[in-house]
């Protein structure tokens, strides 16, 4: 097999989860096809909902963590996501960008992190590379372009510390509600 139709196929393999098994409404069959198709490490307990996109499988997420729905997450260069990790709907995580002052446009790719109990609210946007420390919070609609210290709240564009979360977190997420909604 030559190496144009491996690629071919690899993009195939996303093409289906991203179009079509995204939209099946069982946790159960979308976390298989991700772990066995796509090769992305999911721990236990943990939520995909329905609509995300992925690409590329340099993708890691732990135990107990929710990817809510419609979340873009760009693993061509690296995502890890620790546990109790709470993503909020229409969140984008990229890992890769674009040497703006490069003559050829070259593309930077920085691995992103989200250690435990991240939570980011909804339709927030990750910038590559970016370090989300233990307990960090990530106001909705936020543009993160630096990282951030452990149980910090940020918010805005560009994202700036706005106070300090409570240092002494012992949740375990569970989220796991019925079909495309939030009825559980």
């Amino acid at each position: 097999m030559t190496k144009k139709v491996r690629r071919f196929l690899r993009a195939f393999t996303f093409y289906l989860y991203n179009h079509w098994v995204t939209s099946i409404p069982w946790y159960s069959l979308r976390t298989l096809y991700l772990r066995k198709i796509l090769h992305v490490n999911i721990g236990r307990n943990s939520a995909i909902h329905m609509g995300c996109f992925f690409t590329g499988n340099n993708i890691a997420i732990g135990n107990n963590t929710v990817i809510n729905r419609n979340c873009y997450l760009d693993g061509r260069f690296g995502i890890e996501i620790g546990d109790n990790v709470s993503i909020s709907p229409e969140v984008c995580i990229l890992s890769l960008t674009h040497d703006i002052n490069d003559s050829g446009f070259v593309p930077i790719g920085k691995k992103t992190v989200l250690k435990d109990f991240v939570w980011v609210g909804m339709r927030a946007l990750i910038l590559p590379g970016v370090q989300l420390p233990t307990g960090c919070i990530v106001g909705a609609g936020s543009v993160v372009t630096k990282s951030f210290d452990s149980h910090e709240i940020v918010a805005g564009v560009p994202a700036k510390v706005i106070g300090k979360r409570n240092s002494n977190l012992t949740y375990s997420l569970n989220y796991f509600p019925y079909f495309d909604t939030d009825i559980i």
